[in-house]
């Protein structure tokens, strides 16, 4: 994942901050206990917010506590937990090996190949617990990597496979809610992949790898240009939460789906920003 679906924490409650750390230490115990350190390290903001979501809708039972950690050793951190946070740890092992054999595959980057080969057997347990899923995702993964091989242009139809991975991770029951949990993280998936291709533009420019703005890029307004294409997919996105029931955590969801997932956009734009005066001095 890529840690692009966050809290915007000057606009949280401080009650809100202390539930929204807690579920992220809870996970960050949570990957520590099912999977050891190299899985601890995979921890990521996006799959806090799955927990969130998913705890807010169907509403389990939850452990609270306190513990110490590496980061902390002094002071107790407050902890929860629930039958969802084992299954976002699952899938954050999943996907953090996938994202390193991807990394490996295009790259060639070592690290990346021999931090998959440390979540290896990790994400054997996750694929065997849920085989059905793990076939998905590794589709849709494939189908990514050919259209990009391809160079294709086809901005819908290239971040619409990130958005129906991104639907695998969040349905964790076939019921009702099924269908606008699917269209929601859809749209989600596809603005993260959009916002994951505007923050590489200049790099890949540069070194003439794979962009799905490659041509928008050479645009002047291309910042507006995109922005206003991500905005379509969060509006989507956040059309589709709002039928949702939730209560419990809606106002950190709200937080997050409205103005958190928009912060790394802002930081990009404030990054070019100061490198074009740089170049005018």
């Amino acid at each position: 994942m890529f840690g692009y679906v966050t809290i915007d924490k000057p606009e949280l409650k401080f009650r809100e901050f202390d539930i929204y750390r807690a579920h992220y230490c809870g996970l960050c115990r949570e990957l520590r206990e099912r999977y050891g350190i190299p899985g601890q390290l995979t921890l990521t903001y996006d799959l806090t917010f799955v927990i969130l979501l998913l705890e807010g809708l169907y509403e389990p039972k939850t452990l609270t506590g306190k513990t110490r950690c590496a980061v902390h050793p002094l002071i107790r951190q407050p902890v929860c937990k629930s039958r969802i946070t084992e299954y976002a740890a699952d899938m954050n092992v999943l996907l953090a090996y996938y994202k390193c054999l991807d990394d490996w595959n295009d790259e060639h980057k070592i690290m990346r190949r021999a931090y998959a080969g440390v979540l290896k057997k990790g994400a054997a347990k996750v694929k065997e617990s849920f085989p059905e899923k793990s076939r998905m995702i590794v589709e849709y993964l494939d189908r990514l990597s050919k259209l990009e091989e391809q160079g294709s242009s086809d901005i819908d139809e290239v971040s619409g496979c990130f958005g129906h991975l991104m639907e695998e991770i969040f349905v964790f029951r076939h019921d009702i809610w099924e269908a606008d949990l699917r269209r929601m993280s859809f749209f989600l998936g596809k603005y993260i992949y959009l916002l994951d291709a505007f923050e590489d533009a200049p790099e890949d420019q540069r070194t003439g790898s794979y962009n799905i703005f490659s041509e928008m890029y050479q645009h002047d307004d291309f910042s507006d240009e995109a922005g206003r294409m991500m905005q379509m997919m969060l509006s989507e996105a956040c059309r589709s939460f709002e039928r949702l029931p939730i209560i419990r955590h809606g106002g950190i969801l709200r937080n997050i789906l409205y103005s958190g997932v928009w912060t790394r956009y802002r930081a990009v734009l404030r990054k070019r920003k100061k490198e074009q005066e740089k170049d005018y001095v």
